[in-house]
């Protein structure tokens, strides 16, 4: 347990900080998830919708260091090549 002030402040940010990191993380996959269900689904306006609303969080969170880039690269590789591969 902390022990000076200065230490028990950095504990109460360090829990705040990872409890928004949890909630966007959680919201990235949600987006991911929806995005790949779009496309098995078969019903490529769905599934382009999808993509659009997924990429922009994924972006978003590469940039601020939810997700490293090449993981954010990875998952938009992967939707645009399922989502090429139903049409």
């Amino acid at each position: 347990m902390a022990n000076t002030p200065q230490a028990r402040k950095r504990a109460r940010q360090s829990e705040v900080r990872r409890q928004q990191n949890a909630s966007q993380r959680s919201t990235v996959r949600t987006h991911f998830k929806n995005a790949l269900q779009a496309i098995a689904g078969g019903d490529k306006t769905k599934a382009v919708e999808a993509i659009k609303n997924a990429v922009p969080v994924i972006d978003s969170s590469a940039r601020k260091g939810l997700i490293g880039k090449n993981t954010a690269a990875r998952q938009k590789s992967l939707l645009s090549k399922r989502l090429k591969a139903l049409s």
